[in-house]
């Protein structure tokens, strides 16, 4: 077996343990961890992986249609928790599973989980800042003033247009301030 090709993971729980590395298939069909978890040597294009893949494939496959039972949506259910494991880590029942597996992900691709509290607030800040992607605000949302800030004039002239009406003339802090300064000067005098 090829020492270079084998992934060695030590999850903390059964020990360091030799595994096979993730075939490109079954990673895009969102099975990692089934490769992750298997005990087969790690030789590409074994006769257990063709299996495998091929198995894996018509179940996805059939499950791509509608679900017509309860097992049909539970089955659906544990491919979507496998295929990302981290969503379901608080899950009541298969939380620790989906720990185990994104553990072994985390592992395999070479990411190391936080353990001091400078890195841990490092992670949390990233998360933080870090852009949510959608497919339908990012391609269908196309339009000029997608992420614009408009000032409060821009706002007013848009209103206008929408409204039918003229813009009126609105305040300025400093404007406002001095308005209730002269009130409160005309409550004392």
């Amino acid at each position: 077996m090829n020492a270079q090709a084998v992934s060695r993971i030590d999850d903390g729980r059964v020990g360091a343990e030799h595994v096979s590395l993730p075939r490109s298939s079954m990673n895009m069909m969102g099975f990692a961890v089934c490769c992750l978890c298997c005990d087969e040597p790690d030789v590409a294009g074994s006769e257990r992986c063709r299996l495998c893949i091929a198995s894996h494939a018509k179940t996805r496959e059939r499950l791509s249609t509608q679900a017509t039972s309860k097992a049909d949506r539970l089955a659906r259910e544990f491919v979507t928790m496998l295929a990302n494991p981290i969503d379901y880590n608080e899950d009541s029942t298969h939380g620790e599973m989906m720990i185990h597996y994104s553990t072994l992900i985390d592992a395999h691709q070479g990411k190391a989980p936080a353990k001091t509290i400078e890195e841990i607030i490092a992670v949390f800040e990233k998360q933080k800042n870090k852009k949510q992607r959608s497919l339908i605000r990012d391609v269908a949302n196309n339009n000029e003033w997608h992420d614009v800030e408009l000032s409060a004039e821009q706002r007013e002239k848009m209103l206008a247009k929408i409204t039918g009406e003229r813009p009126k003339h609105m305040p300025t802090w400093e404007e406002l301030l001095s308005e209730v300064e002269k009130l409160l000067e005309g409550d004392e005098g």
